[in-house]
């Protein structure tokens, strides 16, 4: 830290002595921002500014924080917000772009469709596997989106449509965008990010396996689960399996993409040896009627998924041990942030006040290689790759907003001492917590429609509280990712962009009452899971 700076002591309460005073105090930045969220709809790159500004005015009239290291937090706050989670984003999004201005996409699109006319098969295929491929790079509702169109297309009704999409996007929020959700939770709680990545590839397979049995249920009720209950158990497996090994053993950013590719090479592979007793297409009726989808050659299927095999192979190449010691030496600079000097109350230096700054093998770095490679490949000449690039930036403009000012608060937050004031609050909830830490992270992503979002808000706080209750800080801040996910499909954002998408705007309550009980229901599934890992029982599942 710098000489010239006065060296800030955080102070868990700072309000009148108070911790209850100083929790409370503390809840309202987080509060403003979900209040004129949900309640006065307001935009949320406006809602989290003021949010952003009250926590500076808190941290300083409060907390007692220099006004120049207040800011200088929420500098930091906005520069990672930057470098790596939006570069990420961008970069993953362009990969997209460029794949929807080729006739490939519309080939991957048919090669999916052609597989079955049975619309529960589809909801796996497209909702569950492709919806999961989506949300490795594009996100922010696109997987929602194109895969609800889809299943319109194949002759599910809207409704159902809509209700399919919602609930398949799930399992893969956790490791979206390459995997920007916990890449951003290990920057605020400095946590070791493979420990965070192989705590939640240890609790979100569970929800894989379930999710697909609960689509053909949603399609076809009983007579769905029971004649399709095979292939979707495969496919849950198969997913929950690939999440698993690819977040504990291989590389975090590519948990979803080999996730999403091995379980459809399952589900096709099974296809061939296996089909449902009979057929439920576009009336809802069993028949017997074959594919109307003629398949592409397999020439145009490898094409039309090469823009996944080029991430797979330049992020796979990135792992090779000389090469990744190469990249950490050459391309990694490491700084204290300007104009702070912050110490806990224990008198240690706090964290997020260094930053590793990657160049060349920052995950956002490698996805603009692999878009370059892609572009390439598809001969998209550089005006149009360029002006796909303008198009995304122009896309996630307040999005860019929404989450530097979000990355600000939780920094600050952070820094200030409100986060440790907080957690410790809620920590006087002693064993209990191991209950509301899922809940919060739950809440978290239903009302700000972002996993990342709510990874960065709530993540310092798990942490805090799980230091002062004797848990696992790993268990808890990954438990608020894990099943923060549930919350998605309730989001006002994801909501409204399902309802678009099969044109049925307006619908949004009624996507809400019926989806609402899922939701719960596999919340309570995995705050038990969470609970049990925090005991001897499964606690060997922790790193």
């Amino acid at each position: 830290m710098s000489g010239a700076t006065t060296v800030f002591e955080q102070v868990i309460d700072p309000v009148f002595g108070s911790l209850v005073l100083s929790a409370i105090a503390a809840a309202l930045p987080l509060l403003l921002l979900f209040v004129l969220l949900g309640v006065f709809k307001v935009r949320a790159p406006f809602a989290a500014l003021a949010a952003l500004s009250l926590s500076i005015v808190l941290a300083i009239v409060g907390w007692n924080m220099p006004p120049v290291q207040a800011l200088s937090a929420a500098g930091a706050g906005v520069f990672y917000g930057l470098f790596p989670i939006l570069w990420i984003l961008v970069n993953a999004l362009w990969i997209y772009r460029l794949t929807v201005v080729t006739p490939w996409f519309e080939v991957f699109g048919r090669t999916i469709r052609s597989v079955s006319d049975d619309l529960r098969i589809l909801s796996i295929l497209i909702a569950f596997c492709f919806g999961a491929l989506l949300e490795s790079l594009a996100g922010f509702g696109a997987p929602v989106a194109i895969s609800a169109a889809m299943l319109l297309a194949a002759g599910m009704a809207p409704l159902k449509a809509a209700l399919v999409s919602l609930l398949a996007n799930t399992a893969p929020v956790a490791f979206g965008a390459l995997a920007a959700p916990v890449i951003a939770l290990a920057g605020v709680t400095g946590l070791p990010l493979h420990e965070l990545a192989s705590m939640a590839g240890r609790q979100t397979p569970f929800i894989a396996v379930l999710v697909p049995l609960i689509l053909v249920f949603l399609v076809d009720g009983r007579r769905g689960l029971r004649q399709t209950w095979p292939v979707a158990l495969v496919a849950g497996l198969v997913f929950g399996v690939a999440q698993f090994i690819t977040s504990n053993f291989f590389a975090v950013e590519l948990t979803d993409v080999v996730a999403a590719v091995a379980t459809i090479a399952a589900v096709l592979l099974m296809l061939r040896v296996w089909q449902p007793a009979e057929l439920v297409g576009m009336s809802g009726s069993a028949d017997a009627e074959a594919p109307t989808v003629e398949r592409p050659p397999l020439r145009e299927v490898l094409m039309s998924i090469a823009p996944y095999l080029i991430i797979m192979l330049v992020f796979s190449l990135a792992q090779i041990p000389a090469l990744k010691q190469w990249l950490s030496v050459v391309g990694t600079v490491t700084f204290a942030w300007p104009g702070l000097d912050v110490v806990t109350t224990a008198g240690e230096p706090a964290g997020a006040q260094m930053m590793h700054f990657d160049t060349i093998k920052a995950t956002g770095t490698l996805l603009l290689l692999s878009g370059v490679l892609t572009a390439v490949l598809y001969r998209i000449v550089p005006r149009t790759a360029l002006r796909a690039y303008g198009a995304t930036l122009h896309q996630l403009r307040w999005t860019i907003v929404t989450v530097c000012a979000v990355l600000g608060l939780s920094f600050v937050m952070n820094l200030s001492g409100q986060a440790t004031s907080l957690g410790v609050a809620l920590a006087s909830a002693g064993g209990f917590f191991v209950v509301l830490s899922p809940v919060i992270g739950w809440i978290g992503v239903a009302l700000t429609g972002s996993d990342t979002s709510s990874n960065v808000l709530f993540g310092p706080v798990q942490v805090a509280a799980a230091d002062q209750v004797g848990l696992p800080p790993v268990l808890m801040a990954a438990a608020n990712s894990s099943a923060g996910v549930l919350g998605k499909m309730l989001s006002v954002q994801n909501l409204a962009v399902a309802a678009a998408a099969v044109g049925l705007v307006g619908s949004e309550s009624t996507l809400l009452r019926k989806l609402l009980p899922w939701s719960l229901g596999l919340l309570a599934i995995i705050t038990s899971l969470i609970v049990l890992q925090s005991t001897p029982v499964l606690g060997w599942m922790v790193p």
